[in-house]
């Protein structure tokens, strides 16, 4: 039995580069955003709110972020897979931290979760786009 493994980290540099990249983004669509990035543990690692951001959407794009690495899928794809159990659908909403709408996303290599990234304060599908750049700076989109 082997008793330990080797895990990847997300190092802050990319953290960094991955919110940036996604506020970039979200000025060239002329919106505002935050953007947060978190490791496969849930800790924040990076946060970005761009100018004017609204200052609520702060916390939601956290929770994205969480929310994206603690079930290691997007944060819209989790509702659709959900709405159909209604009961658990309720249950999973109402836990502190987690987000159930589009604009986070895990973020992966070589098939490991190493931690998710959270955009908020534009339409979902905005937020959803601005975290796919974040993903995209740092060579970890997935296909």
């Amino acid at each position: 039995m082997q008793a330990l493994r080797s895990a990847q980290a997300l190092t802050s540099a990319a953290a960094h580069a991955a919110v940036g990249a996604a506020v970039a983004r979200a000025a060239e669509l002329g919106v505002a955003i935050n953007a947060c990035v978190v490791d496969a543990g849930g800790n924040q690692i990076a946060f970005l709110r761009g100018d004017g951001a609204f200052l609520p959407s702060g916390k939601i794009a956290r929770d994205k972020a969480y929310t994206a690495a603690g079930f290691g899928a997007p944060t819209g794809a989790l509702y659709d897979a959900l709405a159909g159990d209604a009961p658990v659908l309720t249950g999973i909403a109402a836990q502190p931290g987690v987000a159930l709408f589009q604009g986070g996303l895990p973020i992966q290599s070589n098939g490991e979760i190493v931690g998710g990234i959270g955009v908020s304060g534009a339409s979902a599908e905005q937020d959803e786009i601005c975290a796919l750049a974040g993903l995209q700076a740092i060579g970890l989109a997935q296909d």
